[in-house]
């Protein structure tokens, strides 16, 4: 490692330089900045949770023309609003939102709370999404430490360990809040977030354009590539399921929904066969219904934070329409279009899709 001699910059001057970039270079056109207030601010930031900004705004857009106010999303239904939410992952974000926005209206008027520690304690609502959205929406002070501000951070002062790690955290913390501006508060949160995803990105950080290069010292040691560094690895753990496509004699699929807690919470999917039991008996015990297998097709591999799960998809025709699920879970006889307003988790709607598919292709030859 070259040794340095950079000087850490003054607050000021940090924040001199970064809006000096940001006010030429940011991303100041984005959906949520358009006619800006605390309701599409706080739905942005829970979308962007964890979820690239490319990715986020279709949905956002698509949000806000079927729920244009907190109230709008306060009224409506848990359904719709999952799935809206369907392909954006993290499914505990939509549920949360909903609730949100309820406890917002019952317990607030529908007016978004401006008190940091309130705001901290609505659902979904952590410490730098909070401070995000009061500095955005209301102008107030208040650091921030997502992602990309941890990656900047973490390279311009070579902060050492795994930014999720209790010690590694509350020292980002301290230097981003030592950063923090007092004033243009909105712009130097959406500066400091786009100068982690523009530039001070995590493969090839274009140091060149950077703003303050001259005082990062990751950059001056050319060590970029070992900062924040990678969380501990752990082993990954493969699970395996069967993925039922119980189809009707009116080509409609069987549906049942998730608990509302867990993976794919609230979301309806296809009934799903332990890996171990025998499909045929766990059809006739479980769901009460005689099933005659059709097809098995390829295996998916869906991959989540902690395991990475591998379905197993088979098709099957039942001639029987009496669920002995319904008695205890909620289930659907799916027609694509027109049951459109059930949320689907992502390899759910792939086969779901792929199922209509065939139908359609089938009927036109």
């Amino acid at each position: 490692m070259k040794k340095s001699s950079t000087k850490p910059l003054k607050p000021e001057q940090f924040a001199q330089q970064l809006l000096a970039w940001y006010d030429i270079n940011g991303r100041k056109n984005l959906p949520w900045h358009q006619q800006a207030n605390a309701y599409k601010v706080w739905l942005s930031e829970i979308m962007l949770q964890q979820t690239q900004v490319t990715t986020v705004i279709p949905y956002f857009q698509r949000f806000l023309r079927r729920f244009p106010t907190l109230s709008d999303l306060a009224g409506a239904d848990l359904d719709s609003v999952l799935s809206l939410w369907s392909g954006l992952g993290y499914y505990a974000r939509a549920r949360n939102l909903h609730a949100c926005a309820r406890q917002i209206l019952d317990k607030h008027h529908g007016e978004f709370p401006q008190d940091y520690e309130t705001v901290m304690q609505l659902p979904g609502v952590g410490r730098s999404t909070a401070a995000a959205i009061l500095a955005q929406a209301f102008g107030q002070r208040h650091a921030i430490l997502d992602g990309n501000v941890k990656r900047v951070l973490a390279r311009l002062h070579c902060v050492a360990g795994w930014p999720g790690s209790h010690k590694t955290s509350e020292t980002l913390w301290t230097w981003a809040e030592h950063y923090t501006p007092y004033e243009r508060l909105a712009d130097y949160t959406q500066a400091i977030m786009d100068l982690g995803a523009l530039i001070c990105s995590r493969g090839k950080p274009k140091c060149v354009a950077c703003p303050i290069t001259n005082a990062c010292l990751a950059h001056q040691t050319q060590t970029i590539e070992k900062f924040p560094e990678p969380k501990p690895k752990k082993h990954i753990q493969l699970k395996k399921v069967r993925m039922l496509l119980i189809a009707n004699d009116k080509q409609e699929l069987l549906l049942a929904k998730r608990p509302p807690a867990g993976i794919w919470g609230g979301l309806w999917s296809l009934p799903e066969c332990p890996w171990e039991q025998d499909i045929e008996t766990w059809i006739n015990q479980t769901l009460g219904i005689i099933c005659e297998p059709l097809e098995e097709f390829n295996v998916i591999r869906h991959s989540f934070s902690h395991f990475n799960l591998d379905i197993y998809p088979v098709l099957l025709k039942t001639e029987d329409n009496a669920v002995k699920l319904m008695e205890a879970t909620p289930t659907i006889w799916y027609k694509r279009r027109l049951n459109s307003k059930y949320g689907l988790a992502k390899p759910v709607q792939t086969l779901v899709e792929y199922f209509f598919d065939r139908i359609n292709t089938g009927a036109e030859q």
